[in-house]
């Protein structure tokens, strides 16, 4: 956790100087806000590496601040809340998040968590991806992080696009949840192949809302999931 830097969003003052207490003794770099309006300008300012964001704010919760969060950068977010129904992790995970802990949540679990998501992020591929993908369904303009299905724009989260981008980089080729959870997630804490069927379903929706099943992206029955190009 070196020379990370990581913002901390939260309205609950002991919780940002317990947070960033942890954070700072483990070698972080901490900036701090008590709303989300401030917390959008830290994160404008200073591009951290990773953002501990509440849920539950006044004028603008979570939710928003994740959602133009994501709007500029795939940074980490670590959701920080009191909300523990499994409908409000589905949502968090769904925006963008990419974790998320309840409160009141063991100091040594976030820690662990916060380096998880770290180092996850400092082992993505780097590779020089292509500028375009096309075939006879969809074309991805991987620099703009544009994808169109006919004469659609379709508007795809950062995790629904990696999601996407790997199917069309192995086409026809069978994924496993395993693998999809590795490649995209990188498996992080608390996220398993239930996942991966929950954002499979998103992406479908997402690239034809109207008949989701005709989307090329097959289930494999027992095994995971294949992209087959038109």
């Amino acid at each position: 956790m070196n020379d990370a830097r990581i913002l901390v969003v939260d309205d609950d003052a002991d919780i940002r100087t317990l947070v960033r207490t942890l954070l700072e003794r483990a070698g972080a770099t901490v900036y701090e806000a008590g709303d989300g309006r401030s917390g959008l300008r830290e994160f404008h300012s200073h591009r951290p590496d990773l953002v501990v964001l509440d849920v539950q704010m006044p004028e603008l919760d979570g939710w928003s601040v994740l959602e133009r969060i994501r709007d500029l950068s795939d940074a980490p977010v670590l959701m920080l809340t009191a909300m523990g129904q499994e409908m409000d992790r589905v949502r968090g995970l769904q925006g963008g998040a990419d974790d998320y802990v309840v409160k009141p949540f063991g100091r040594q679990e976030l820690l662990a968590r916060v380096e998880a998501l770290l180092r996850r992020a400092s082992l993505a591929p780097r590779e020089v991806e292509p500028d375009t993908y096309a075939d006879g369904y969809l074309t991805i303009d991987f620099g703009q992080r544009l994808v169109t299905v006919g004469e659609r724009e379709v508007q795809l989260t950062p995790l629904e696009f990696k999601l996407l981008s790997c199917f069309v980089r192995n086409p026809r080729q069978v994924l496993s949840r395993d693998q999809l959870l590795d490649l995209v997630w990188g498996d992080p804490f608390g996220v398993g192949t239930d996942q991966v069927k929950l954002y499979v379903g998103y992406l479908r929706r997402k690239l034809d809302p109207d008949s989701p099943d005709s989307v090329p992206i097959e289930t494999v029955r027992g095994f995971g999931y294949r992209y087959v190009p038109a």
